[in-house]
């Protein structure tokens, strides 16, 4: 069976293709389906591999943010079990709207702009926007009595985090304190990709976060080009995965964090 019992009624599937964690959160009303994978394909796999852990049915399924490998798996599920409620931040859902495939993707219908709770029969999930980061609408999902959170793409363990064209890399780092705000020393957090983790990862990542938003913050306060930015600035993960975030940074700094350009 794929999926791992990491606290109590908490179930994570940790799919090879992209490294992607599928979460169930089960409780007297069903079972919450947090991600689903990135294909109808590979989303018909978790759908057996759910059944084999012998919980329930899916009564709700979560999107962490709009990205494929998060949500291309919606309508197989639907197809399984239903017209379950898809939940996602509005943002996310705007995202997936516009940048999507059309032919594939099922949108959330049920979407938030802060928090919100979710009532599973015997025990509620909170799903808290904690601001921008890896994309516009990322979500993470508290199950206060099993002391987990499902923190989506806003952690990684498997690799670096992921800084892509619509990332916010100067907000990531306050979106991070948020999460941690919401952990405990003995909190589960469980990443959109690799491994769980503890509290004392999420730190360090939002450390490591944090020096990539003040490395640009001074490349730019100093006049260095953005297209110069990359090979300048003195990086705590390889240059090849922060293009993004250098473009994406220099954007969002408002003007009076940025100097002309050096001659």
């Amino acid at each position: 069976m794929r999926f791992t019992e990491v606290a109590e009624r908490v179930w994570v599937g940790r799919y090879p293709d992209w490294d992607v964690n599928v979460t169930l959160v089960g409780g007297s009303g069903g079972l919450l389906v947090v991600d689903t994978h990135g294909s109808a394909e590979h989303a018909r796999e978790v759908v057996e591999d759910v059944r084999a852990v012998g919980a329930g049915g899916v009564t709700g399924i979560v999107n962490t943010h709009w990205h494929f490998d998060h949500t291309y798996g919606n309508g197989t599920f639907r197809a399984a079990y239903g017209e379950v409620p898809i939940v996602a931040h509005e943002t996310a859902a705007e995202e997936l709207a516009e940048w999507g495939d059309a032919e594939v993707a099922v949108p959330p219908d049920r979407t938030f702009s802060s928090a919100i709770v979710l009532d599973l029969g015997d025990r509620q999930v909170e799903l808290v926007h904690p601001g921008r980061g890896h994309t516009g609408g990322d979500l993470v999902v508290r199950v206060p009595d099993a002391d987990v959170l499902l923190a989506g793409d806003l952690v990684e363990e498997s690799a670096p985090p992921s800084f892509g064209s619509d990332s916010w890399p100067m907000d990531w780092p306050l979106s991070l304190d948020v999460v941690l705000g919401l952990t405990t020393p003995a909190t589960v957090v469980v990443p959109g990709h690799g491994a769980p983790v503890g509290r004392a990862f999420v730190e360090e990542q939002r450390n490591t976060v944090g020096i990539v938003a003040e490395t640009i913050r001074d490349l730019a306060a100093r006049g260095v080009p953005v297209d110069q930015a990359l090979d300048a600035g003195d990086w705590p993960w390889p240059r090849a995965g922060l293009a993004d975030a250098v473009r994406r940074g220099y954007e969002q700094l408002p003007r009076s964090q940025k100097r002309l350009p050096l001659l």
